[in-house]
């Protein structure tokens, strides 16, 4: 067999590398002509450049009005006034000057606002565009201190940690059901991981309605959600299909991730002012994810793990709310919120094909069909559960 002599070896990799560089430089000249020649000024008929101007944050205090804005128009843009309920009122921002795209800053209006009343910002660019925001109840902003950390905290842990150990309390009357108590607890688990996947996805669009047009928010929840799913499923095939402690803490993980969306909803809540988490709320919320620790306890309930499993699964699942409400409060913004929500989507999604791929292996368990009574009435079970509930906690 004749090998081939480095010298050939050599310049076949040079060819490759001519071929693979000649359409970068091709698209490289073409974009240095566009941006020299602007073939396309003669289409100018004088109209201004268009310009978008998305409302992130508001704080109020005693100082007034400082909401933070993030620019998207196709040029600079400059906020020359600024009206609050219909009256002129001086301003200042940092960083000072015109906006580029895609750039934030903030706008200090010393307006003395009404607690309790409306109030309605008024931005009015050099062009005389103009976008508005509204301020449906002025209340003064909390200021998160340490001590409002620490009550943070604690709120996380009855609406995150505790009702996830709660739930997981019931292993041991678990482990004692028979076939058709299994996969009614199984199929309570695709159930409440089914009502967790829409509702996070709906809220994610939601809040990616609300983000800057740039950041294409229902794209990036969608494309995030899928990638978290493709990478999650890459991970746990790589020694085979997850059982046992292995999906329990898959399961963990992406409640995890729902629940860290919780916080996070929270957190903005209190960041705003807007938080009315009065103990009916908290206890709804509480109620609302003791399910949760049903769910992880299920593909384990033929083992025996040790006690520091359940410890870690209950702060997989639990802890991320604690997290969500910090991060929350202290800069929140809808399209990161939208993002975060997008990847618990796709975990859920992951855990649900998991979870359902487990009951039909039947782990060495007579196999049930997915319509039989137990199944089906615990699938039903799951979702009417979480819509219930969930029902209690939406203000």
């Amino acid at each position: 067999m004749t090998e081939l002599a480095p010298s050939s070896n050599a310049s076949s990799g040079l060819r490759r590398f001519l071929w693979l560089l000649a359409p970068l430089l091709v698209l490289a000249i073409a974009i240095a002509w566009i941006a020299a020649a602007d073939p396309l000024r003669s289409f100018n008929n004088g109209a201004p450049p268009v310009e978008t101007i998305t409302f992130e944050r508001t704080v109020l205090n005693d100082g007034g009005i400082r909401v933070q804005i993030r620019a998207g128009g196709s040029e600079d843009m400059t906020v020359a006034q600024v009206q609050v309920d219909d009256a002129y009122w001086n301003f200042s921002m940092a960083p000072a000057g015109p906006l580029a795209r895609g750039s934030t800053a903030w706008i200090d209006i010393p307006y003395p606002w009404v607690l309790g009343e409306a109030h309605r910002v008024k931005l009015v660019t050099n062009t005389g565009t103009t976008f508005e925001h509204e301020i449906a109840v002025a209340v003064p902003t909390p200021v998160a201190t340490q001590g409002q950390l620490v009550q943070q905290a604690i709120v996380g842990a009855i609406v995150g940690i505790l009702p996830v150990a709660i739930g997981l309390m019931f292993y041991p009357a678990m482990r004692n059901v028979g076939t058709s108590g299994m996969g009614f607890v199984l199929a309570l688990t695709v159930g409440l991981l089914a009502f967790l996947l829409v509702d996070m996805t709906f809220e994610a669009l939601e809040l990616a309605a609300e983000s800057a047009p740039l950041f294409q928010g229902p794209a990036m929840v969608i494309l995030a959600a899928l990638a978290t799913f493709l990478i999650l499923m890459g991970i746990s095939r790589r020694g085979g299909r997850p059982e046992g402690l292995a999906l329990a803490f898959y399961i963990a993980f992406g409640i995890g991730l729902h629940n860290f969306g919780e916080g996070l909803a929270i957190g903005a809540a209190f960041a705003t002012g807007s938080a009315g988490l009065g103990t009916f709320l908290v206890l709804g919320f509480a109620i609302h994810n003791v399910t949760e620790g049903i769910g992880i306890a299920a593909p384990i309930v033929r083992q025996k793990p040790h006690l520091w499993a359940f410890v870690a699964l209950t702060l997989v699942a639990g802890a991320p709310a604690v997290l969500g409400m910090w991060i929350g409060s202290l800069a929140y913004g809808t399209q990161w919120s939208a993002l975060a929500l997008g990847v618990g989507a796709g975990a859920i999604l992951q855990v649900m094909v998991e979870v359902t791929a487990f009951f039909l292996r039947g782990s060495g368990r007579q196999r049930q069909s997915w319509l039989s009574p137990p199944v089906l009435s615990g699938f039903l079970t799951g979702v009417a559960f979480m819509y219930v509930t969930a029902a209690v906690i939406k203000v």
